[in-house]
């Protein structure tokens, strides 16, 4: 007997830009032009079961047959029609066991000191210049030969510096950068190395020593001064703005052998996207601004509102439309959210679990104990393993596979669910006391910013591809 055919629901958002009716195939993350054909097959199958003679038959009138054939067999290969009339159909959650992880990143928590006090602050480790404990460098040592041992056929590894501020440990920094190139080197291999500083510490001397590195900085700063004092101060409760400000002056005239971003934490009260975007990019001139929404802080006062964060989505889609303006024009207005979405959308990237914790990236804190993110250091999740012992793999695969089935949560039919997974393991366990629940408070929202970004994607491919080569690929490729 033939079977019913209907359209898989799940694996299919219909969205039109432009008067144009796009389809977006959710399992790949893949974009299509819909065309006449296709759209009237899968009008005809998303409110009733037929076969496949029977669909035939109903579109006779409008397309040859074997064009309506060869449409039934492609839809059904992308799993957009399934037979049985199935239109609710989950891929079967498939459990993995990591033998070897394959690292290409490790975070080092070279210092849990920090010279400022920042109000918002989620390190659980964070300490005083007074009270700061200092990673060894046999812990640093450690880390970097886990990191080889645990994938040892990469081509290329990324070493991150992490406190506290970690250039309160510029002498270990300088130690490990050493020790990585000779090591990675000897065996063939590149290594690139970042961090993320508040820039109170830098000098020229420091800014000099970076760039001959190529060591990758991003700028914790929170836009002018007003919204910049409001939190990130001394520990001494003094504003920042003003030094900050000056360094930032500093190391971009100093420093050229990579793109310096900005990362912005939104907190309650701060939200204004676009002013801080403007000051950061236009008047401090960072190559970059991220934005980092606060919704599940520790501190609960510092935490956005509901109605604070759907202006805050709102800004970015304002400041979205001045960055497809500016890429039309063939220029990138540094808006690093969209354009990361944007590579995804470009990539096709399809994404498992939210990010590279745990698989292609660990934390190491000062001690070396094994955590899941820098996020996760000094918090009372349990430990992957230790540089000493190596890495816990029944753990992490437990921990993985946990996060992996979505089958009893929202995640497995919602439309985005291959480009967020669940969200931040880290916003989840501040939120909900538990890494592996999904983020569930800001669903709709994300859901509305990702068919945002399909409508700057697509605009940007009809009127100036040449756009993705120019600015997408090289971003990728540092």
């Amino acid at each position: 007997m033939e079977p019913a055919l209907q359209t898989v629901t799940n694996n299919l958002h219909e969205i039109a830009v432009g008067g144009k009716p796009l389809l977006f195939h959710i399992p790949s993350t893949s974009l299509f032009e819909r065309d006449r054909l296709t759209g009237d097959v899968l009008d005809l199958l998303r409110e009733q079961s037929l076969t496949r003679s029977e669909v035939i038959a109903a579109l006779s009138h409008e397309h040859a047959s074997e064009d309506v054939d060869t449409a039934l067999d492609e839809l059904t290969r992308l799993s957009l029609l399934a037979p049985g009339g199935d239109a609710g159909v989950v891929v079967p959650f498939k459990p993995i066991a990591l033998d070897k992880v394959p690292l290409t990143t490790v975070v080092l928590n070279v210092n849990t000191g920090c010279n400022l006090s920042c109000s918002y602050c989620y390190k659980e480790d964070l300490d005083t210049p007074q009270n700061q404990r200092k990673m060894e460098f046999a812990t640093a040592v450690q880390s970097i030969d886990m990191l080889l041992q645990e994938s040892p056929d990469q081509d290329r590894y990324n070493v991150v510096f992490f406190g506290g501020e970690p250039l309160s440990n510029l002498p270990l920094i300088k130690e490990i950068i050493e020790y990585s190139e000779k090591t990675f080197g000897a065996l063939g291999k590149k290594v690139d190395f970042s961090l993320t500083t508040n820039a109170t510490l830098l000098t020229e001397k420091v800014i000099d020593y970076l760039n001959a590195h190529k060591v990758g900085i991003a700028v914790s700063i929170d836009g002018p001064k007003a919204y910049h004092d409001r939190n990130r101060i001394t520990v001494g409760g003094q504003g920042t703005y003003e030094t900050v400000e000056k360094k930032v002056g500093l190391l971009l005239s100093r420093y050229n052998s990579r793109p310096v971003g900005a990362r912005v934490t939104l907190t309650t009260g701060i939200t204004d996207i676009h002013t801080i975007w403007d000051h950061l990019f236009n008047n401090l001139g960072f190559a970059e601004v991220g934005f980092a929404p606060v919704t599940s802080g520790d501190i609960a006062t510092y935490n956005l509102t509901p109605e604070e964060l759907t202006n805050v989505f709102t800004g970015m889609k304002q400041l979205g439309e001045l960055y497809l303006q500016a890429a039309l024009e063939n220029r990138s207005i540094g808006f690093s959210n969209l354009h990361q979405l944007l590579t995804d959308l470009h990539e096709g990237n399809k994404k498992a679990l939210p990010c590279g914790a745990g698989v292609g990236m660990v934390a190491v804190d000062h001690e070396g104990g094994v955590n899941l993110c820098h996020r996760f250091t000094g918090s009372e999740l349990p430990l992957l393993g230790t540089v000493s012992d190596g890495i816990d793999k029944p753990a992490l695969n437990s921990f993985l596979n946990q996060r992996l089935d979505k089958s009893n949560t929202a995640c497995s039919t919602c439309r985005i669910r291959n480009l967020c997974a669940g969200g931040c393991y880290h916003e989840s366990y501040a939120r909900y006391g538990d890494p592996i629940h999904p983020t569930y408070h800001y669903c709709d929202l994300m859901r509305d910013w990702v068919d945002f970004g399909i409508y700057v994607y697509t605009t940007i491919m009809e009127k100036n591809p040449e756009f993705y080569e120019r600015f997408i690929a090289p971003r990728r490729a540092g």
